[in-house]
């Protein structure tokens, strides 16, 4: 890289740790260092005009329970403390939010045993379900019909967007918006120096990297091999038409090989139902559509070659995906699956989000959050859902290892 942006021995810094994304991690980051060690100054760099433009702004806001992830894993852990963490956090400052419970609906035979597994993996995780035969789904869902169901009573949903707000304002940061990273130059013995589109220069003595969809590509500007890609899968939402139909949050049974959850019935903080998503590839880091292709990121995600090889291992699933975005009829199929008695009438189109999901060289989707750590800086290199429900605990990890990297810089 051009040493345009340089570091040099006796410039005063402008900040002790430079956070760069102003999502919800990103935000809980600085929120938590601010906590933990008064008086550090953090400066927050985002692109946007505005704080959680993308992933956290472009999801149904639930608060997840946790009751999906494999015990001891950091989502397991994270997802159970960041739950009721959310929902206190959200009471003190009077942010929309309440505990709904949720029901995770078998439909078929084949999804039985994977049901019972989920009741199993949700006690060793520590949280309560209550296992329901296809008669008392109706107790909770008068319109849901499927063979058997577990409903998970700490599953919630709140205003994710005010969320990130509220730790904001409260992080006492300085925020800078529109603040889009272009370069890095970071000096292992001096500390790191950052150029923004504008021509401005940030000089900090530690770099924390939450930039979500472009996070790997701000690691590599650092120097740092994150060793995945960030392959972009678009989320595509519909609205229901009739949300009388729904009284809550309805969840097929996921299938354990993916890190998705399948087409499930969200009813939103505002009273509107969501029904979404599905998964397909995106054509850009930020592809909220068909229509949207940036060929440098296409390119990239070609070139690498866990694309390819999660596309020859899992094609029949991609299939259905892509069958289901294009065509509505397919997608109130899956939908019927769980709501017989929805129409295709019934749904609206509604904003879609992106998922930023790291791959492994061998295409292996990595399922754990995963955060990296090299000279003065901290990469955060996946942080899927349940990534907002876990934005504090999250934070406060970061902002543990930010925090070290500074006091031995």
């Amino acid at each position: 890289m051009r040493e345009v942006v340089q570091v040099r021995q006796g410039v005063a810094y402008d900040c002790d740790v430079l956070v760069v994304g102003g999502g919800i991690v990103g935000l809980s980051t600085a929120y938590a260092i601010t906590r933990a060690a008064p008086g550090t100054r953090v400066t927050v760099l985002e692109k946007e005009p505005g704080p959680a433009r993308h992933q956290t702004g472009r999801n149904s806001g639930v608060i997840h329970s946790g009751i999906y992830y494999k015990p001891g894993s950091l989502k397991a852990r994270f997802a159970v403390r960041g739950a009721a963490e959310m929902v206190k956090f959200c009471a003190e400052y009077g942010i929309a939010h309440a505990v709904t419970g949720k029901l995770i609906v078998a439909t078929g035979r084949d999804e039985l045993p994977r049901l019972h597994a989920l009741v199993q993996r949700g006690r060793e995780n520590g949280i309560p379900v209550r296992e329901l035969g296809a008669a008392q789904i109706a107790e909770y869902e008068p319109e849901v019909r499927g063979l058997a169901a577990i409903h998970v009573g700490t599953t919630g949903i709140c205003d994710f967007v005010g969320v990130a707000r509220q730790l904001a304002r409260a992080s006492g940061a300085e925020i800078r918006y529109g603040a889009e990273v272009v370069q890095v130059d970071r000096r292992p013995s001096l500390g790191v120096a950052v150029r923004t589109a504008s021509g401005d220069v940030v000089r900090a003595r530690v770099l924390v990297n939450c930039a979500g969809l472009y996070c790997d590509e701000v690691a590599r500007l650092t120097g740092d091999d994150p060793e995945v890609r960030i392959v972009p899968f678009r989320g595509e939402y519909y609205e229901l038409a009739r949300p009388e139909l729904v009284r809550g949050l309805v969840y097929p049974v996921p299938d354990p090989a993916f890190p998705f959850l399948g087409v499930h019935l969200t009813r939103g903080i505002d009273g509107g139902v969501h029904v979404g998503p599905n998964a397909v590839p995106a054509l850009a880091r930020e592809g909220y559509g068909w229509g949207v292709v940036r060929p440098r990121e296409l390119a990239g995600t070609l070139a690498w070659p866990g694309s390819w090889r999660i596309a020859r291992r899992h094609w029949r699933y991609g299939a259905g995906e892509l069958r289901r975005s294009v065509s509505k009829g397919a997608f109130v199929d899956a939908v019927r699956r769980l709501l017989p008695a929805v129409q295709e009438r019934d749904l609206v189109r509604a904003e879609p989000g992106v998922r930023a999901q790291a791959v492994l060289r061998d295409g292996t989707l990595v399922d754990d959050f995963l955060i990296r750590e090299g000279a003065r800086a901290v990469h955060v290199l996946n942080a899927p859902s349940p990534a907002a429900t876990a934005s504090l605990p999250i934070g406060r990890e970061v902002a543990r290892r930010a925090l070290s990297a500074l006091g031995s810089a």
